[in-house]
């Protein structure tokens, strides 16, 4: 009788399937979220994952702006910059990024620095797609939908 082998079958970049996913983020946690979306970028969700591999799934996120913070991290957080240039030092607010140009980067940034640092990290983010509002250019796509608001609610007691 032939011996059973423990060897997983890595996945080359020609097998992996990629799908499209809508997520809408509007009254959630902006780190419990983010979670949840490096986690579908990375390919972690599927059986399939191979870490040195791009087998995760094209991500769009809309309603950015409406994501919330628990606590006081809307004032109290600080995110820290450096122009590169002597004394550069920049320090800014999620509420004054909320509140600005492009309110949308703080869920980039924050799913941003979940993600493995290197090539294979910034091709995974170019699959990421983060739109302030509702509205998005994608849905010639037909995007699957994922409800991630269940799944951080389930945890809360009494919900």
């Amino acid at each position: 009788m032939k011996a059973l082998t423990k060897s997983t079958r890595s996945a080359n970049k020609s097998e992996v399937e990629k799908k499209w996913v809508l997520i809408d983020v509007d009254g959630l946690v902006v780190g419990r979220a983010a979670a949840e979306v490096a986690k579908i970028l990375r390919g972690k969700h599927k059986p399939t994952f191979t870490r040195h591999v791009d087998c995760g799934d094209n991500v769009i996120i809309i309603n950015a702006a409406k994501a919330r913070f628990t606590g006081n991290k809307t004032t109290d957080k600080i995110y820290y910059k450096h122009t590169g240039y002597p004394g550069g030092l920049k320090e800014t607010t999620p509420e004054r990024i909320l509140e600005g140009k492009n309110p949308e980067r703080v869920f980039q940034k924050a799913v941003e620095r979940m993600i493995p640092r290197g090539p294979l990290g910034r091709q995974q983010m170019r699959n990421l797609r983060v739109f302030a509002g509702a509205e998005h250019p994608h849905e010639a796509l037909k995007p699957e939908v994922i409800d991630l608001g269940s799944r951080n609610r389930k945890n809360k007691v009494g919900a």
